[in-house]
């Protein structure tokens, strides 16, 4: 699709929008109800093509961390549509007490979706949803590593709705440019940094006001004498789970001097529990194409070569798969290794030392803000201490990535992890505007305060300003 092509799409959508006007109620919930029951029909075909994409992912996977997490995300929407469309009373100024305030929600109009390939239909469509229950129409630009998967969301999509409502772009990163620049009400994009910042930079010439789901190096922080299986098994499963392509996935992990050995051989039997089969496991999800396997490799081999110490970890496998990259753990990471600041996106993960929680925190902080952090410990004044201490998206404590699937949580990230959020009630109040409304009474204060000033006017600046 041409640059051309995709402003008359547009142009579209925004003169669709003025016939129309915003979406009552009941429409908006019928279209959610629509897409949540095309995405059950056609489970077996998501979970076969974003296989076909990926050369091999789970379908256990794909249906639990795409189809699942979209399908209760939609519920949540569905279910609080009403509340959250509600006009909002405010406190009106108290010389002004004869009159009303309140805001309401308005639809912004058209919204555009930059979505990536890792989780290419939640992270495509819950985005979509929420713009849907928002009462806009939504623009969707997924990412071209992708192809089956895409070509399968245009179908359905295509059959729900009108192109005019919800439209699928398709196209390589010539195409994510000039969808990018495009003056969109507003812009969502999900991926890394780098792409981020220049998505950023295009909005920004229209003014488009942006919604950035970047990433980042999480680190996974594991209390002194808590190097248990719990911790590690919950590590492995962030890790590891559709090969470590998941953008909250831990990057890192923060171990207690004392307890290094102790994690090192608790992960790599909870790898091996995960995985039976290795890397040649039917649950073990390949690294997508060839280009990220060499960067992967790469930083592996930066790292050797810096003098790091690169271990394998769990059953090595019964065959030889293309893409399918041995768990790792690399050891004495330093500063000048590109793994040190380079998000990993994939089954590495670099473990440090620490021999103060203090320590620790001062190590997250001093790295640019992640989208996530995760704790491992009970103690409740540590966890006050890591919270407080450090700056982040969102957390998860005793666990991994899991506060994404809690649906009245706001995920997004801060700083160079990303800008806004969406998911629970913010995503619907960041995909709408909220208008500010005043119904001025017959009388109030305020009209005393209008020339020709005198003694009444002084009396009530006096008040105010008292």
């Amino acid at each position: 699709m041409t640059a051309d092509e995709i402003a008359l799409l547009l142009a579209a959508q925004r003169a669709a929008y003025r016939r129309d006007g915003a979406p009552s109620l009941s429409r908006r919930r019928a279209d959610l109800s629509r897409l949540r029951a095309a995405l059950i029909a056609n489970r077996s075909r998501i979970e076969a093509a974003i296989d076909a994409d990926f050369g091999h992912r789970s379908r256990h996977e794909t249906g639990i961390l795409e189809l699942g997490g979209l399908i209760s995300g939609i519920d949540y929407l569905h279910r609080n549509l009403r509340r959250m469309m509600r006009p909002e009373k405010r406190r009106v100024a108290i010389h002004m007490r004869m009159g009303s305030a309140r805001v309401e929600y308005q639809p912004l109009g058209v919204v555009g979706i930059m979505s990536p390939w890792n989780y290419p239909v939640m992270l495509a469509l819950m985005p979509a949803a929420t713009a849907i229950a928002a009462g806009n129409r939504v623009m969707l630009k997924p990412s071209e590593f992708t192809p089956t998967v895409n070509a399968l969301i245009e179908e359905i999509l295509g059959l729900l709705y009108p192109t005019d409502q919800v439209a699928v772009v398709s196209g390589d990163a010539s195409v994510g440019a000039a969808f990018s620049a495009l003056p969109f009400d507003h812009l969502i994009f999900t991926g890394s940094t780098a792409v981020g910042s220049k998505v950023m930079q295009a909005a920004s010439e229209h003014l488009v006001p942006v919604t950035l789901e970047l990433g980042g190096k999480s680190p996974v922080i594991v209390q002194e004498g808590h190097a248990v299986d719990h911790a590690t098994a919950g590590i492995v499963f962030g890790k590891l789970v559709s090969g470590g392509q998941t953008c909250i996935a831990p990057d890192y992990a923060l171990v207690h001097e004392n307890d290094l050995d102790a994690f090192l051989r608790s992960y790599d039997a909870a790898v091996a529990a995960a995985y039976p089969d290795g890397p040649s496991d039917d649950g073990y999800t390949w690294v997508v194409n060839d280009r990220h396997l060499a960067r992967l490799q790469g930083l592996l081999d930066d790292a050797r070569a810096k003098g790091a110490d690169v271990r394998e970890v769990g059953r090595e496998g019964k065959s030889a798969q293309p893409r399918a990259l041995r768990p790792t753990v690399v050891l004495g990471v330093t500063d000048e290794m590109k793994i040190a600041h380079e998000e990993i996106f994939g089954p590495i993960l670099p473990v440090f030392t620490y021999r103060s929680i203090e320590a620790a925190i001062a190590f997250v902080d001093a790295r640019p803000r992640p989208l996530a952090l995760y704790y491992y410990g009970h103690d409740k004044a540590m966890q006050r201490k890591v919270l407080d201490g450090t700056t982040s998206g969102n957390v998860t404590i005793n666990g991994t990535i899991m506060h994404v699937a809690q649906d009245d949580l706001p995920f997004g990230g801060v700083g160079a992890s990303g800008i806004g959020a969406y998911h629970g009630i913010e995503g619907f109040r960041r995909l709408s505007h909220a208008k500010g409304i005043y119904v001025q009474g017959r009388w109030n204060a305020a009209a005393l305060l209008r020339a020709p000033f005198g003694k009444t006017a002084e009396l009530i600046l006096r008040a105010i300003l008292r």
